[in-house]
């Protein structure tokens, strides 16, 4: 092996010709996933405080997002659904009228190409902010899969075109992927949260979707942030039930985890740079600690290195646009 001085390693970064041609990981509009937070009414575009430049919108306002979002060149968006009434078993998000299946309705008439993901979960529709049935003041697991089951179905039926369940209950991918089947929608993919953390990044995506439980917390079901090994047990999991596409939820601090379960698997894997990450970013640039728009790309950048297809971020729009100057 030639060591210096006949090896320069910085031969290769003399210049930036150089430089992008032995780039490693390039990043992509088609890397990226925006999610969207819908409520009822109409003319609705109500800023989240903890997350600036993040809306919550009516369904009309949505559906110009969309196309803004189409536009860019961005391949898809994920939903989240705040209803106008919640209840101890989420009726909201099975309802085949519901805030969701309206917003999908509504996408597909207008924003052909996009590609409309649906969260299935029940913490934005239920009044105790939990992801499931309770008894007392524990989910039950197998009562709260049959309602995500018919979650999952709504969506289906009224277009969406993957299915994201979020919820970390047992047995939820395998029961969700045999009554799509039965259902006729052999050709919807299931994109599992399947490595989902109980982690501390996900404050502001409470705000916004105004799912904060009311009580306790969600370690009964998501993932202790120590753990690495249970990631690749999960993972495969969900595997064996028919996910498509596995995930892991949040992305920055789990790089390690991305890594692992691309390396292990070589599935299709998503992460999700969570509201936190989001957050944080946006706040040290306001303050002008960090250069926002390249610590944005550098983030992004670092969760495809560690082995994510796909990449869901509010910071999608932003990225598409400066890729766009590249």
């Amino acid at each position: 092996m030639a060591l210096f001085p006949t090896k320069r390693l910085r031969r290769l970064r003399y210049n930036s010709t150089v430089r992008d041609m032995v780039r490693e990981t390039i990043l992509t509009k088609n890397d990226l996933i925006y999610p969207l937070f819908v409520v009822p009414g109409t003319k609705i575009k109500k800023e989240v405080k903890s997350m600036p430049g993040v809306f919550q919108m009516s369904v009309d306002v949505v559906v110009e997002e969309c196309k803004e979002v189409e536009k860019l060149g961005i391949p898809a968006v994920i939903l989240f659904g705040i209803p106008d009434h919640k209840d101890e078993v989420g009726s909201g998000a099975y309802d085949p009228n519901g805030i969701i299946q309206q917003t999908v309705r509504a996408i597909k008439k207008d924003v052909r190409k996009l590609l409309v993901i649906t969260d299935v979960c029940l913490c934005e529709y239920t009044s105790h902010g939990h992801c499931g049935v309770l008894h007392g003041e524990e989910i039950l697991n197998d009562e709260t899969v049959q309602l995500l089951v018919k979650e999952a179905v709504s969506h289906a039926e009224a277009g969406a075109d993957i299915i994201a369940p979020s919820d970390m209950m047992d047995g939820r991918v395998g029961a969700i992927r045999k009554a799509l089947d039965e259902n006729g929608f052999t050709n919807t993919p299931i994109m599992s949260y399947a490595v989902k953390y109980a982690s501390g990044f996900y404050g502001p995506f409470r705000d916004a979707a105004e799912s904060a439980p009311a009580f306790g917390d969600r370690r009964s079901h998501q993932m202790d942030s120590a753990n690495s090994n249970e990631a690749l047990r999960e993972a495969e999991s969900d595997i064996e039930e028919g996910a498509d596409i596995i995930m892991v939820k949040p992305a920055g601090a789990y790089l390690d985890i991305i890594w692992r379960v691309k390396e292990k698997f070589g599935m299709p894997t998503a992460a999700y740079q969570v509201s936190g990450e989001y957050a944080m970013i946006k706040a040290a640039g306001k303050n002008n600690w960090i250069d926002e728009e390249r610590v944005m790309i550098e983030s992004l950048t670092s969760i495809k290195r560690a082995g994510a297809d796909m990449i869901l971020t509010y910071f999608a729009k932003d990225a598409a646009k400066f890729l766009d100057r590249m």
